[in-house]
């Protein structure tokens, strides 16, 4: 029988930290596999924020350790890492000192993620790192990604880009890199907030989307409740069926202070979603 994999992204079922939307909770990230197994999940994508990145435990032996063992214990996965850390140190438009330390970064996630039996670091490319406005960012992200993405290939890593850029544009992005480590993340509601078609998205990259980030906007706004903006689900699952998709769905839904309930809430919006996508792709 087919299945689907689900998780939310680290921090969302937990109060938030240090009043961030979304963070590495650090002294009690391990409560969240509990709650997460108690919802029946299977995934956390874990986060590698830049503040405090050196107290995150995907960097260190000691705290990978610790991961595998809460792995274990509740059987959620760390499948996906979502490398928010290259937001603030990108690739691009930045000081060689800062490229060559996030090139430091990057090498020790794709190694120690290997350790987790972990598919995929997502880098997102949107905000302060976007590679949107200037062709330049094009040539200097891939000049400063190549030796990494070789270094991916050896470690059966996907490197998951996260981006602003239109179909086209990402599909020139990835025709340039020209790597079967490089591959798509793609945020439903990302893509509605910037006025994105998802058949013609799709239409343009499908076959390299390796991890969905559940979430839906506004068009133009913020993130709200699923099925409340203006993420046409129903498209996006019906183009994602035709390429075949059966990577993890991820959510990174609206949440509140509290998080749980209102996570519940989704969980229950987008299953039968999953389970009617599921038939349709066979």
């Amino acid at each position: 029988m087919n299945t689907y994999e689900i998780g939310v992204i680290q921090g969302r079922l937990l109060p938030k930290f240090k009043g961030r939307y979304q963070a590495h909770p650090i002294g009690y990230w391990q409560d969240e596999f509990l709650i997460a197994r108690d919802l029946g999940l299977d995934l956390i994508e874990f986060i590698l924020d830049y503040n405090d990145y050196q107290d995150n435990p995907l960097l260190t032996t000691e705290g990978l350790n610790e991961i595998k063992a809460v792995m274990e214990k509740t059987g959620v996965k760390v499948k996906t890492i979502c490398a928010d850390y290259f937001m603030e140190a990108s690739f691009h438009n930045n000081t060689t000192a800062n490229i060559a330390n996030s090139q430091e970064v990057l090498k020790k996630l794709i190694i120690n993620g290997a350790v987790l039996n972990a598919t995929d670091i997502v880098i997102p490319c949107v905000d302060q790192s976007s590679l949107e406005g200037n062709p330049a960012f094009f040539d200097e992200f891939v000049k400063n990604t190549a030796q990494l993405i070789s270094l991916a290939e050896k470690n059966h890593m996907n490197i998951s880009l996260e981006t602003d850029l239109g179909p086209e544009s990402f599909a020139r992005l990835l025709g340039q890199i020209k790597s079967p480590a490089i591959k798509v993340n793609y945020d439903t509601g990302n893509s509605a907030s910037l006025g994105y078609k998802p058949d013609e998205e799709l239409a343009a990259y499908g076959e390299y989307i390796s991890d969905v980030h559940i979430k839906d906007r506004k068009l133009g706004g913020g993130s709200v409740e699923l099925g409340s903006g203006d993420t046409d689900f129903d498209t996006f699952f019906n183009c994602l069926a035709r390429v075949k998709y059966n990577g993890p769905f991820i959510m990174q839904a609206f949440r509140d202070d509290e998080g749980v309930e209102v996570f519940k809430r989704q969980l229950a919006w987008v299953k039968p979603r999953l389970e009617k996508y599921i038939t349709e792709r066979g």
